[in-house]
């Protein structure tokens, strides 16, 4: 399984940006997938997921803010966000949990394939 992030920039607070994850192998359509993100100096962090009926969680800093979607045929997640805060700016991961039962899960132990990451930086 391969995953590939795109679509980090410099972006204005209070302004929009989408990014995209495309993933390739077996299974892909079977898994949750999911965005973290890192600041600096610390662990990545739960940011969004979504599961393979359409079910999405979000962490409670992004509510309102952000929307993830998926596109099954394409293998594709992407995150939609809005009214973006300095507090973004972050190195977002795309990740692909491979547990085909139960709910989206928040934490990245539970992730099997990651991204490379992609910096998305909030300015004032």
């Amino acid at each position: 399984v391969q995953l590939q992030a795109s679509g980090g920039g410099l972006v204005q607070a209070g302004g929009s940006l989408t990014l995209s994850c495309a993933a390739s192998g077996r299974a892909v359509g079977l898994s949750k997938m999911a965005w973290f993100r890192r600041f600096p100096g610390k662990e990545r962090e739960f940011v969004a997921g979504v599961g393979r009926t359409g079910d999405v969680g979000y962490d409670d800093s992004v509510k309102g803010r952000f929307t993830i979607s998926r596109d099954l045929d394409k293998n594709t997640v992407d995150l939609q966000m809005t009214s973006l805060k300095r507090d973004d700016t972050a190195v977002y991961y795309c990740a692909l949990d491979l547990t085909a039962y139960g709910g989206i899960r928040t934490y990245g132990g539970a992730y099997n394939y990651w991204g490379q990451g992609t910096l998305v930086t909030v300015s004032s």
